[in-house]
């Protein structure tokens, strides 16, 4: 595996829209949370009566994994882009067909896609986990771990985006086809779970039904549901209109739709004509 690995990296390590879309997502990382910092320092704290609602900064150690993991996911479109797009040109250029000749299986073909995919999401998290202790140090706030399994929740939403993009590669196998169903269905999903969201609201105000946040048991948005808001006052006073956050329930669908991903993308690959 580690010699398939070198030749992934000897693949894409001079690649432009690898070289760029990491650039952007470090960017995109740094200047969200700078931007949330500043924000509320010169704007909500100087809004009469905001520390009812917002108390500290977001940055101090005791919230910053929560924040910096909060406001860093929306990037993970990024590096899951990128794999749509190294794939689905192994298809388009028919590489993938040269290194089954070359000896690759198709199982090993998938693997070192897979475990790619799996060291990108590493690589994000690792550029959260630097931006968290940064901005830590910067609030002047003791160092603490307090709050550090979001760090872990974000490893595992950066695998299941990633996970969608091999699968939807796969099936598609064409570059632009790969791009427009993966965003289509991003939009459509979260269209989709807004829906159940206030639907779930509804259940517990006029049915006392609190079955948790029903959009949350979807397939991408099973690993968005386990980050949650770093401003903890207003959440918690929101929270007597809102359904309960089951994250036990949201974790077990996360992993199970990663191992869903997974499989289909092993049957495609074992099944499909080269």
């Amino acid at each position: 595996m580690l010699e398939l690995l070198k030749i992934e990296w000897l693949k894409i390590k001079k690649y432009t829209a690898f070289i760029l879309l990491s650039s952007f997502y470090v960017l995109g990382v740094v200047a969200s949370n700078y931007i949330v910092h500043e924000f509320k320092k010169n704007v909500v704290d100087k809004v009469q009566g905001s520390q009812l609602l917002f108390s500290g900064s977001p940055y101090d150690f005791d919230v910053v994994w929560k924040t910096v993991t909060y406001y860093s996911s929306f990037f993970l479109m990024l590096p899951a882009l990128l794999i749509v797009i190294l794939i689905s040109n192994e298809f388009g250029f028919k590489t993938h067909r040269q290194n089954i000749i070359d000896g690759w299986s198709r199982m090993q073909f998938l693997n070192v896609k897979v475990v790619s995919a799996i060291l990108i999401a590493l690589a994000s998290t690792l550029v959260v986990f630097i931006t968290g202790l940064i901005f830590g140090f910067a609030s002047g706030t003791s160092f603490s771990l307090n709050g550090f399994e979001n760090i872990g929740y974000f490893l595992l939403k950066a695998i299941s985006y990633n996970m969608l993009a091999v699968l939807i590669s796969l099936l598609t196998k064409k570059s632009g086809v790969a791009i427009t169903v993966f965003f289509i269905y991003t939009i459509f999903e979260n269209g989709i779970s807004l829906l159940l969201f206030f639907w779930a609201i509804e259940l517990k105000k006029d049915y006392n039904f609190d079955w948790g946040n029903l959009g949350n048991y979807l397939p991408m948005n099973a690993s968005d549901g386990l980050l949650t808001s770093p401003f903890q006052n207003f959440s918690n006073m929101a929270s007597k209109f809102l359904p309960t956050d089951f994250n036990w329930v949201v974790l077990a669908f996360a992993i199970a739709y990663l191992i869903l991903f997974y499989s289909w993308s092993k049957r495609k690959m074992l099944k499909s004509d080269l």
